[in-house]
């Protein structure tokens, strides 16, 4: 469904070009380019790395990942083995681990996510709510879609937004791969299975609660690091890097929200920012208010995020005059 959206797009940009030789080399420039980026990346592992795996093996021990409830297989264990993009390694900039289970750190996280992240009796506001829903959808979409309105508003030509999308989409690639690296090194828990399983963590400032379900299912993979707040760390990172500041003022819409009040609806809700990485912070603080993450797993995923795009800027598409 994706591809053939992309091809419509495609061919009703290509359809608003008048014929002649500038469009006909135009097209041959892309195809030569993508073929050239097809060849280079032909033994890159991807094909290697299955999305889902039935067989993963399960943790039993406390702190081990599990499968989530109702999602009885893992999500892409081996997309770390994946040729980067920028990095060197898909572990350059590995991330710490998780707290120690008996730890006052791994309580306070546990116990914030239990409450925050609750789908019934949360003390969540009405606005974290919102947050919560609203960084839902897919993190490249969503960046994407901020970076084109930011660029368009500070007026970049089309090479200036060409190095800026090609920079965060490298980037945020590497930071998918690195994450998983991450993920299935430290194969911790998520915070429904140590809500349920809590009893046996040895910490006395946690409770089980086998009823306990997030805002949202939770996806089926490990915790630690937050690959959501990765993907906002890089973006934002290079989008201050590129765009030579922070205070920038704009607003985001999501699709993720409720109906009529999604960016494809008449009067989308929109979130107000005035800085890129404000936006970054409020996207990782969503994964512990829909319950999928503990902070410590967004802190560090935010950190490796900002390693990440700093490395990508400082290493590829430098301006020809310096």
């Amino acid at each position: 469904a994706g591809v053939a959206t992309v091809d419509a797009a495609y061919i009703a940009a290509l359809a608003a070009v008048p014929d002649g030789p500038a469009k006909a080399q135009g097209v041959a420039v892309g195809e030569a380019s993508a073929a050239a980026i097809v060849a280079l990346r032909e033994d890159d592992r991807a094909n290697d790395a299955p999305l889902v795996d039935l067989d993963y093996p399960q943790g039993t021990a406390p702190g081990e990942y599990r499968f989530t409830p109702d999602t009885p297989f893992a999500f892409a264990p081996k997309w770390g083995s994946v040729t980067p993009f920028a990095l060197g390694a898909s572990s350059q900039f590995a991330s710490g681990p998780p707290y120690p289970l008996d730890s006052r750190r791994y309580a306070d996280d546990f116990n914030e996510v239990k409450r925050l992240g609750a789908r019934e009796g949360s003390e969540r506001t009405a606005e974290q709510t919102e947050i919560a829903r609203f960084w839902l959808e897919s993190s490249p979409l969503a960046w994407n879609r901020m970076a084109r309105a930011i660029a368009r508003d500070r007026g970049l030509d089309m090479w200036e937004s060409a190095r800026l999308f090609g920079l965060m989409n490298m980037g945020m690639t590497d930071g998918y791969i690195a994450t998983f690296q991450e993920k299935y090194v430290y194969n911790f828990w998520r915070p429904v299975t140590a809500i349920h399983e809590a009893a046996t963590d040895g910490n006395n400032h946690t409770d089980p609660d086998p009823d306990w379900q997030p805002l949202v299912p939770t996806p089926p993979i490990p915790d630690h690091d937050s690959g959501h707040s990765v993907e906002g760390g890089v973006a934002a990172t290079i989008m201050r890097q590129v765009f030579g500041t922070d205070k920038v003022t704009f607003d985001l819409c999501s699709l993720t929200l409720d109906a009529g009040d999604t960016c494809d609806d008449v009067s989308p809700v929109t979130r107000h920012f005035t800085r890129i990485s404000d936006a970054a912070v409020e996207n990782g603080e969503s994964r512990i208010l829909v319950g999928f993450h503990f902070r410590h797993a967004v802190v560090d995923g935010i950190a490796h995020g900002k390693q990440i795009g700093n490395w990508t800027v400082s290493q590829f598409m430098q301006p020809a005059d310096g």
